[in-house]
């Protein structure tokens, strides 16, 4: 196993290599620059334009720009940080910005992973064991209205409810106005607070499509010939689906959870934008309409990174919950 895990490791190196290089091709060879907009200001010189080119190596050809940003931001021996830029829009690191808002990204996606998943697992369970009763009907109505509804739809009509009853939750931003005096216990209620309407948009969605998941893959496992052997020797039912029927009806769930931590930190990018949530994906909205090719370009990085990560953790939880999974 442990061999496994350092050869995928080392494998992610020339994949990222791969994806840095398509990515800064399709960004560089999209049209027009950061530069394009002050092109059109008849105050800005034409000579402040091409020394404001050459200051971000815009004047560059292509490889040479490719490789002044590769090699401040892969890691070697002698120097092992991170560069991944600078970014045009903010004149900041690019590594500064995405550390400044990954965070929020990361707390709002663990909120509503975690509640997805605590929510869809057992209500699956229940309407598994409980096929075509009204229950069943109930939740999978609900269910098909929550993949069915766009995120951003659903968040425009929890904002129209907060603001018409006056539900006290704020419509906006991650934190109150004067945060740092607040004392440990009072910052984790506000953080709370602005995390409730992005979290329930995004839970939603994920729950919907869970619960759906779970229901299908519990229905097939209490129809296998060991699930009937086991009642069949009077084992109690709990034991059965909870012991028994879950651990194999969970498995494909896992490759999902992979891919879940694939999207935590790029995966909601749509409900940042309408609930004004300042998080990675509005960030890397920005930079995409502003031609910020280094923001964009770090953003795509991470993404890739964490979807490899989670493939890996996906494939040794597998490995880990089903014995017949071995890796050579």
């Amino acid at each position: 196993m442990y061999r496994y895990i350092i050869r995928r490791l080392l494998n992610m190196i020339p994949l990222l290599i791969g994806i840095s290089f398509l990515s800064f091709t399709i960004m560089y060879l999209a049209p027009g620059d950061f530069l394009g907009e002050l092109r059109l200001n008849p105050q800005i010189s034409r000579e402040t334009i091409e020394m404001m080119r050459a200051q971000y190596g815009l004047d560059k050809p292509f490889l040479v720009q490719y490789w002044f940003w590769f090699k401040e931001a892969f890691p070697v021996p002698g120097n092992w940080s991170v560069n991944l830029g600078r970014s045009f829009m903010y004149h900041t690191p690019v590594t500064t910005l995405i550390g400044f808002y990954a965070l929020n990204t990361l707390l709002l996606s663990l909120a509503s992973s975690v509640l997805a998943w605590l929510v869809a697992i057992p209500i699956g369970i229940y309407a598994a064991r409980r096929q075509y009763s009204f229950g069943d009907k109930l939740l999978t109505t609900f269910t098909f209205l929550g993949i069915s509804m766009p995120n951003f739809f659903f968040a425009l009509i929890l904002l129209y409810l907060v603001v018409r009853y006056q539900v006290p939750l704020p419509v906006g931003g991650a934190t109150s106005l004067g945060y740092e005096t607040f004392t440990f216990w009072e910052k984790v209620v506000d953080r709370a607070k602005h995390l409730a309407i992005p979290t329930v948009v995004l839970a939603t969605g994920n729950m919907a499509g869970l619960m759906r998941y779970m229901r299908s893959n519990m229905l097939e496992t209490l129809n296998q010939d060991y699930v009937r052997t086991a009642r069949a020797k009077g084992l109690s039912e709990r034991v059965v689906v909870y012991k028994h029927a879950l651990r194999n009806a969970i498995n494909p769930l896992i490759t999902f959870f992979g891919f879940e931590i694939a999207g935590l930190l790029s995966g909601a990018t749509l409900t940042e934008i309408v609930t004004s949530y300042p998080g990675l994906g509005r960030l890397l909205y920005q930079g995409i309409m502003g031609n910020d090719y280094h923001l964009v370009l770090g953003g795509l990085m991470l993404g890739s990174f964490m979807l490899l990560l989670g493939n890996l953790i996906a494939d040794i939880l597998l490995a880990w919950t089903d014995p017949r999974i071995r890796y050579q």
